[in-house]
């Protein structure tokens, strides 16, 4: 890989994922961890220091909480991209981090190779969300400004391949297990994905999985 690595702060209360975290990032071509923090205080104060490509922050810290912390570098460093970490369960977050300029929501127990994608994804002004949480935090997030009509004009426009690829990304499918399901290769779901997201208007598979509800793709889906 050419050019300077991607630079990240890290910000976990627990010095386990931490040190998991780092070890995972390491050995990953083009992405180096800079600095760690234990609470959400260091992690901006770091933001503001190494003024990092992406942090990711832990949403339950002592002193400041992630999505405080999140809200302070958004404000005093705002080209830094910020990954939120969370556990399974705590979707209820997703709505908050979103609203607070968050360009990635990530489970802590992701594979390697989906924590790395995610901090690209985010540095390339993205937005990453994992695809096990997506089917979970529909019924949470609100649906303000919902319109129907608009939405089943814009599905619609997919083709029937976009379509189908479209409901299971909103039942909560990786692009992997997209592939599989379909015979396809994963390459193939990823291109898909883009232009389902360019044409909907979509920023990150919880808004293409929102947008799904809302047109009626999922009825009938148990």
């Amino acid at each position: 890989m050419t050019g300077e690595p991607l630079r990240v702060v890290l910000a976990d209360d627990d010095s386990l994922i931490r040190t998991a975290i780092d070890a995972i990032l390491r050995p990953v071509d083009g992405i180096e961890l800079v600095a760690q923090a234990a609470d959400g205080r260091a992690a901006v104060e770091l933001a503001v220091r190494h003024r990092p490509d992406v942090a990711l922050l832990d949403i339950q810290m002592p002193v400041l909480d992630g999505l405080a912390a999140l809200r302070e570098i958004r404000l005093v460093a705002p080209a830094v991209r910020v990954v939120v970490l969370t556990t399974f369960g705590q979707d209820e977050y997703v709505a908050q981090a979103l609203a607070a300029g968050a360009a990635g929501f990530l489970l802590k127990e992701s594979a390697a190779e989906e924590l790395a994608y995610a901090i690209r994804a985010a540095a390339a002004g993205n937005a990453y969300l994992s695809p096990k949480i997506t089917r979970q935090v529909l019924d949470r997030l609100p649906a303000a400004t919902a319109r129907p009509d608009r939405d089943r004009a814009k599905a619609d426009g997919l083709s029937g391949r976009e379509r189908e690829i479209l409901i299971l990304l909103a039942q909560g499918l990786s692009n992997a297990e997209i592939a599989r399901q379909l015979f396809v290769s994963e390459g193939t779901v990823k291109t898909h994905v883009y232009r389902i997201f360019t044409k909907l208007g979509c920023e990150n598979r919880v808004q293409a999985a929102m947008l799904a509800q809302r047109a009626g793709l999922l009825d009938g889906d148990s």
